[in-house]
């Protein structure tokens, strides 16, 4: 049975528009409360100094940079409670060991419903929640 715990604000970081607006739909259905998308590494640097978000969701090769990943070893310094991490790829063997080991990585193409999983389990959940899940 699926939670029904709002997944809050979700950044995407992904250069294909096409993807991004399909990753959007699928978490704004699954209940995000805000979804940001962001195509560029600079874009997303930006976003994260604005509004630090619940969990990123970050493609490592765009477009502007092959690199991505940078924007997650950036994560760990954001407050005590940092946003979770999940690698969005067709590479994934490209993703230092140090760096995947931040967070999950989906390889695509992958289906929605993969995503809205992923997210769950990264994002930070209450204490209500955390009850329900051991409760399971």
């Amino acid at each position: 049975m699926e939670s029904t715990d709002k997944l809050g604000h979700i950044l995407i970081v992904e250069d294909d528009a096409m993807l991004a607006l399909s990753m959007e739909g699928a978490l704004i259905d699954a209940g995000a409360a805000q979804v940001e998308i962001c195509h560029t590494t600079d874009a997303a640097l930006a976003a994260l100094r604005r509004a630090p978000p619940d969990v990123i969701v970050l493609d490592v090769h765009l477009a502007d940079r092959d690199d991505g990943w940078a924007v997650a070893e950036l994560v760990g310094g954001i407050g005590p409670k940092p946003p979770g991490i999940i690698f969005s790829t067709g590479a994934p063997e490209r993703i230092p060991p140090e760096i995947a080991a931040l967070g999950p990585i989906l390889v695509k193409p992958y289906e929605p419903a993969a995503l809205v999983r992923a997210v769950r389990e990264q994002h930070p959940r209450g204490l209500l929640s955390r009850f329900r899940l051991i409760a399971r």
